[in-house]
């Protein structure tokens, strides 16, 4: 019992020599990995314009003049999480774009989510990169009245009920020819708690048409077959005379009246 005590806290104090976040309060997030390159699309109609990418996503999103932004993301228990940014920009209504090499621009994270602390108080535009995998993506609505874009990764859509879903409903889509992108667009405020996307490769759906041919065929030979099968055994009780009986019960009951005694 005492040995588990002893292990017990040497764990929490190799966490707490590591800066482990939500048990020792926040921990300010590398500068070198906030200050990675990253492009952003600044010129974006929504309030919220997240793009994707096969193994990350970059967000943008409009600021009012407030002095820290607070973003969590939920993992499958519905529990709140950090989100681990990287590329951290700011840009002011002016068009400056800082970074947190060059300014007061920083983030820190608790174990339930990821502060990021603005210069000044100044209204503009915040974006950050952060990992994603999968087909599907979900973010919290961190702001109710804001409008949303999602940008899936090239050659990737939604609209088919079976291999994709986006909630909440009222959005629309478009493609860029160029790169091959869909957006799913809510161009009136969103309310809801969440927005999810969960979309399908162009190449999954001609693997599902693919498959469902196979399945018509094969469903449309076998019973063919069946049916062929079912006509032969037929020929075959007729041939050996087992459906005699059937039909002389037709021919003698059918025109020669009630049996004897009940004429």
């Amino acid at each position: 019992m005492q040995r588990r005590t002893l292990a017990l806290i040497a764990v929490l104090a190799l966490a707490a020599l590591a800066g482990c976040t939500g048990i020792f309060g926040p921990e300010e997030v590398d500068e070198g990995q906030l200050n990675e390159n990253a492009s952003y699309d600044w010129e974006t109609e929504s309030n919220a314009s997240i793009t994707l990418n096969r193994t990350s996503y970059r967000a943008v999103y409009d600021v009012p003049d407030n002095s820290s932004v607070t973003i969590y993301s939920r993992d499958d228990l519905g529990r709140e999480e950090s989100v681990p940014v990287s590329a951290l920009r700011f840009r002011f209504d002016n068009g400056t774009v800082i970074s947190p090499a060059n300014s007061s621009l920083t983030a820190r994270r608790t174990g339930r989510s990821t502060v990021i602390d603005l210069p000044n108080n100044s209204s503009g535009q915040v974006a950050y990169s952060a990992p994603r995998q999968g087909k599907s993506f979900s973010t919290p609505v961190y702001t109710s009245g804001n409008t949303y874009s999602v940008t899936l990764p090239p050659g990737r859509r939604v609209g088919i009920p079976l291999l994709s879903q986006v909630t909440p409903g009222g959005y629309e889509t478009s493609v860029d020819q160029s790169t091959d992108r869909m957006t799913v667009t809510w161009s009136e405020p969103v309310d809801s708690r969440a927005i999810r996307v969960r979309f399908y490769l162009q190449r999954d759906l001609y693997i599902f048409g693919g498959l469902a041919a196979i399945a018509i065929v094969v469903g449309t030979v076998g019973t063919v077959y069946y049916w062929r099968q079912l006509q032969a055994v037929r020929r075959r009780r007729k041939e050996a005379g087992i459906d005699l009986e059937e039909e002389y019960d037709d021919e003698d009951f059918g025109d020669d009246g009630p049996p004897p005694g009940m004429r």
